[in-house]
């Protein structure tokens, strides 16, 4: 038997984005763990950096059997914030700000503990250019709820969407990690992406493996280029050189800078390319970890016909869900190559 609190809470999504235009509401879920009678219950929104509450929506009604739950939409905080943020369901009668989770196995006893309801926040100066946006699902990743909070409307696709479907209603077709790795079915849809890419699409192809464990077993790109097995910048802290400081890719609809690589988490990129033709594509970026030579391979470009191509092994799967303001720039900013010539 476990002592447990009247409710335990969570939040979709995990992540917030809050800019000058957006500001993205979230679901808190009240799940309750016994019965819970409530009239005066209030959801707060605290900044633990500043000890402060950001938004107080009002009273909400509480009124749950036990094992019942109920969603409540909530606001996030508008710009500028700062977080992360907990979020608590308050009374007079008590505070709760616990998420409970269960882990049962038949190998094991059963546990069951609690953590704050915390949630990342990237509070920060961010434009878009472009709206909708097709993301190939590959072993999974958070990228699609990130593009949702900048924005953009999000239309996952698999392999019946992108046989059915015509690609030219989307601004910029993104592939999530390891797509070409775990989806077999992609080498039969090559022909359909390069066409939509000469018509002026916009290909973003994130990382994938190149070993035998999941070796690429599809086409990826409109020219040459292989996925090297061991180069990667694993200090989120390695020197970044903006190699073409005048690239739309640096420039539009944001202006990156040094700054917008501060405060990476875990690493910069893995499983860069190599041997890529250096007549059709262009480098922008290069990075380095102490005491290894400086590589360009983790963001490559190619136009191709009225489209562009992009390659990237950047760790946005990681980055985005962390609210790393730079990244998300970044990546908006490579959305929309097709969208301003850049070279």
């Amino acid at each position: 038997m476990s002592v447990v609190p009247p409710v335990s809470l969570s939040v979709r999504p995990e992540f917030l984005v809050a800019t000058k235009e957006i500001r993205n509401k979230i679901g808190l879920e009240v799940h309750a763990l016994k019965n819970v009678q409530l009239n005066d219950a209030r959801v707060h929104i605290q900044s633990p950096s500043k000890d402060e509450d950001l938004a107080n929506p009002g009273t909400i009604q509480l009124q749950l059997a036990k094992n019942q739950a109920r969603t409540y939409e909530v606001d996030g905080p508008a710009f500028p914030a700062s977080g992360p943020l907990n979020y608590y369901v308050k009374s007079n009668s008590a505070d709760y700000g616990q998420n409970m989770i269960a882990i049962r196995h038949d190998h094991i006893p059963s546990i069951i503990y609690f953590k704050p309801v915390q949630v990342p926040l990237a509070s920060m100066q961010l434009a878009t250019y472009g709206k909708r946006i097709g993301y190939i699902i590959g072993a999974g990743d958070k990228v699609p709820q990130a593009l949702e909070q900048m924005g953009y409307d999000v239309t996952l696709l698999t392999d019946k969407e992108l046989s059915r479907n015509s690609l030219t209603q989307f601004d910029a077709i993104m592939t999530g990690v390891r797509a070409y790795n775990t989806n077999e079915w992609m080498n039969n849809h090559y022909d359909k992406l390069m066409k939509y890419v000469s018509d002026g699409g916009n290909l973003i192809v994130q990382y994938n493996t190149s070993n035998n464990i999941g070796p690429v077993r599809a086409k990826i790109s409109p020219y040459n280029f292989t996925i090297a097995r061991q180069t990667r910048i694993t200090d989120e802290n390695a020197p970044v050189t903006l190699l073409k400081s005048d690239h739309a890719v640096l420039n539009f609809p944001n202006k990156i800078t040094q700054e917008d690589f501060r405060g990476w988490v875990q690493e910069r990129s893995i499983y860069h390319a190599a041997g890529w033709d250096s007549t059709k594509f262009e480098t922008v970026i290069s990075m380095q970890d102490p005491g290894e030579k400086p590589d360009a391979g983790g963001l490559i470009i190619a136009r191709h016909g009225k489209g562009v191509f992009v390659y990237t092994g950047l760790v946005f799967f990681r980055e985005l869900p962390a609210g790393v303001p730079g990244a998300y720039r970044l990546l908006a900013n490579i959305i929309a190559l097709n969208r301003k010539k850049s070279f």
